[in-house]
């Protein structure tokens, strides 16, 4: 059975004043989109953990102690985490972090918590 895990911030941890997110979002619709990729992915039989980072410097201890935790056949980086140019270093961090603790494991990226499962599939496919 493949081991999906998802990176993202933490509900609660996001800035909501910042312009890149989409108007109206907050942090109820960003967890009830966690949980429905989530769900996508135990729906195809998949395990799927969630590593709920925070924009400080507990990033890298964060994932590091979570790709420990479990061998993970893919990782799947949340839009949240790398599409804000404001945390371009936060998602280096999350990059190198995962390349460290899970050399070899395909990487894949999410548009939104919702399309976590296909981003996944497209690499859990090819393997």
């Amino acid at each position: 059975m493949p081991r999906v895990l998802l990176i993202g911030y933490a509900p609660d941890a996001v800035d909501f004043s910042d312009p890149g997110l989409p108007p109206g979002i907050d942090a109820g619709k960003i967890a009830a989109g966690i949980e429905v990729g989530l769900q996508q992915m135990r729906d195809r039989g998949w395990q799927a953990d969630f590593c709920a980072i925070r924009p400080d410097e507990t990033i890298k201890e964060m994932v590091t102690q979570q790709l420990a935790s479990a061998r993970y056949d893919c990782v799947v980086i949340g839009g949240g985490v790398r599409l804000s140019s404001t945390h371009l270093e936060e998602f280096e961090v999350v990059i190198n972090a995962v390349g460290e603790g899970a050399p070899g494991t395909p990487i894949a990226f999410n548009t939104r918590p919702e399309d976590s499962a296909g981003a996944a599939a497209r690499w859990l496919l090819r393997l």
